[in-house]
């Protein structure tokens, strides 16, 4: 039979995977290049810092960067599996689209035998987006931070509207408008995905942990909760480390990442945030595909206008106040959340309740 001339599989040398020559064929067996390229075969170590948003995964994932045995990616939140569905893919067409469109452009530089991360907070929300990460990881592992949904919706719409995702920078007119922009309504030209504008969703977060529960298995997430990381994040690094079976790197600074940001001139923020599309024409098809990836090689044209955007980003940008909630929004917030919150405590067998009383 043909099939038995065929090599029987690729032989390991020292951990990387060599091509054999067939006994009856003398031919080569031609590796796929998915099993060449670090990060994409099923043995990779893989962690997602997922969500919740605003509840220190900025600052972890930033931790996380500077330790020797991962491999982080920029942008820290490449959202890539939500932007683009890639369920259903047979495995060969995934792991080619995977290789070229997520793992070049935001894992550039990649060591076989790092732990790989990312941080798209997007993911605990569509928890059904994962499933190809599932099929090419089995043994990924999951990070999951929650925190008071009153502290965190408020501090989430300070930072969309930072984005340049939202125009309205009051946040109880934003809360207001949840069923307007539910329905497809006032939904800002600069914003790049409606789901982000949906703040009474965004609190829910007994809700959406359940249903991740429901599809990745328990003991592959580790729950953090911000109060505990915001007391001793010295303490709740180390439970990640050995979540992750990483060495204690002996991290001692635990700066804080992603506070809170405004600007003097929202509008030009938001420009310079989420330019006009129409203004793609300037470039060619390869910084086309930076600015729509945002993340790559950047071009001299692009380099030099990125240069100035930074820039006036820079100038623009001054320190957030404390978000503002006013009273009614503030009951509407408890009495939406208190039964979810009832049920994040039993999900995490810890009592939140005080984190909706009066």
């Amino acid at each position: 039979m043909l099939a038995n001339d065929i090599a029987k599989g690729c032989q390991s040398r020292d951990g990387v995977l060599a091509a054999t020559v067939t006994k009856d064929t003398n031919r080569v067996n031609v590796l796929e290049p998915w099993t060449l390229t670090p990060g994409l075969d099923e043995t990779s170590r893989w962690a997602f810092i997922v969500g919740a948003p605003r509840c220190g995964t900025t600052a972890m994932s930033e931790y996380l960067r500077a330790h020797p045995e991962v491999c982080f990616s920029t942008p820290k939140e490449p959202h890539y599996f939500l932007m683009h569905d890639l369920r259903g893919r047979e495995p060969a067409e995934l792991r080619d689209v995977v290789r070229k469109k997520y793992l070049d452009p935001y894992f550039p530089e990649r060591d076989r035998n790092a732990l790989f991360a990312e941080g798209s907070v997007s993911y605990f929300y569509a928890p059904e987006h994962l499933e190809p990460i599932l099929k090419l990881w089995p043994r990924a592992k999951f990070l999951i931070a929650v925190r008071n949904p009153l502290e965190l919706v408020p501090s989430l719409h300070q930072r969309v509207f930072y984005n340049g995702d939202d125009d309205v920078r009051d946040f109880d007119r934003a809360w207001d408008l949840v069923p307007e922009r539910r329905a497809g309504r006032n939904i800002p030209r600069s914003c790049l995905e409606p789901r982000f504008l949906d703040y009474w969703e965004a609190g829910f977060l007994g809700q959406h942990l359940e249903k991740f529960f429901s599809l990745v298995d328990r003991e592959r997430c580790l729950v953090t909760v911000f109060d505990d990381f915001k007391a001793d994040p010295g303490r709740e690094y180390r439970r990640v480390l050995e979540f992750l079976d990483l060495e204690d790197d002996g991290r001692t600074d635990f700066e804080r990442h992603a506070e809170s940001k405004d600007s003097r001139y929202a509008w030009l923020h938001r420009l310079m945030k989420r330019p006009p599309r129409s203004l793609l024409f300037l470039f060619d098809n390869e910084d086309r595909a930076v600015l729509e990836a945002g993340a790559g090689e950047p071009g001299p044209l692009l380099q030099k206008i990125m240069a100035v955007r930074t820039r006036i980003i820079h100038w623009n940008r001054i320190p957030a106040g404390k978000p503002k909630v006013g009273e009614r929004v503030l009951n509407e917030m408890r009495e939406m959340y208190r039964d979810d919150v009832a049920h994040l405590s039993q999900l995490l067998g810890r009592d939140l309740s005080h984190w909706v009383a009066r």
